[in-house]
């Protein structure tokens, strides 16, 4: 495993942020953590990179205690934070290969880092704005700039926090692709923080969601929605008479639908149960107890 924690716990004096938080990532898997403001997701993430010191539980990121990594275990993380970083006056390309430096005593003989400089703008999308002043980029360009800079050393686990937050949809739809290659072709494992529901259900392989300092639920998409909204809803009419029906396979529901009343059926509608209803049902069942 990448990424392991078991029963982690952070209290801030008489206040007790994160109980009992369990869970583990595996290479080159995408994992979203989703819940509210409040809810532990920056806590969690900070114990993860060595930065905050937890209060029990064991923890492993890389097969080290992240309150004992060292420069060496630091190489191999990458993290790209919500805000911008301020390098205005650089070049691209001049920023990324001096970062890179930083790097260069940490290459294995299994593990080649840091990316050639033209390699990884490449990789991002950046290829065609290599000689422009940070400064002249747009805001979409600037995030990919973030996440070149927490890759830079072909990291092994890649933290994101809120990676699209201010994106348009364009903007959102490269970056997406971008992750998805990092994780298949790099094998990069990449715990996201995210408060976008359908970001987390088009990237994430496994979503943990996370309120009251505890996990409530983990697993895929359809495996949460099926666990808590449970079914889809039909809703047709038949002879002017509306009618409504909950199932768990709204596909097939359908299809006898229509084999027992053919072009008699108007007005279909069919609403799937969703991540969205997932969510709000478990973090309301949360604040309730």
């Amino acid at each position: 495993m990448v990424l392991t924690v078991d029963g982690l716990r952070m209290r801030y004096g008489d206040t007790e942020v994160l109980r009992d938080v369990s869970f583990q990532a595996r290479q080159g898997e995408v994992v979203a953590l989703l819940g509210p403001n409040g809810a532990g997701k920056s806590t969690t993430i900070e114990i993860l990179e060595g930065f905050r010191l937890r209060s029990a539980g064991q923890v492993e990121v890389l097969g080290v205690d992240p309150a004992e990594g060292d420069e060496r275990w630091r190489s191999r993380l990458g993290i790209v934070l919500q805000s911008w970083r301020d390098h205005g006056n650089w070049r691209v390309r001049e920023l990324l290969h001096h970062l890179g430096t930083f790097y260069a005593p940490y290459a294995t003989a299994t593990a080649e880092r840091p990316w050639d400089t033209s390699e990884l703008l490449e990789a991002v999308g950046l290829g065609a704005h290599a000689e422009q002043k940070i400064r002249t980029l747009s805001g979409g360009q600037r995030r990919r700039l973030d996440v070149a800079i927490g890759i830079v050393g072909r990291p092994e686990l890649l933290f994101l926090d809120e990676p699209t937050a201010g994106f348009d949809p364009e903007a959102r739809h490269e970056f997406h692709d971008l992750v998805r290659r990092l994780a298949a072709e790099q094998a990069t494992t990449i715990l996201l923080t995210t408060h976008d529901l359908d970001e987390a259900s088009k990237l994430a392989h496994r979503i943990l969601i996370l309120t009251g300092g505890r996990i409530v639920a983990a697993g895929t998409t359809a495996e949460l929605t099926t666990l808590i909204a449970g079914e889809d809803e039909v809703r047709w009419v038949v002879d002017h008479q509306h009618f409504r029906k909950s199932t768990p396979d709204s596909t097939a529901f359908v299809r006898e639908l229509f084999a027992t009343y053919g072009a008699a059926v108007r007005e279909l509608e069919v609403r799937r149960a969703s991540l969205e209803d997932t969510y709000l049902a478990l973090v309301r069942g949360q604040e309730a107890a």
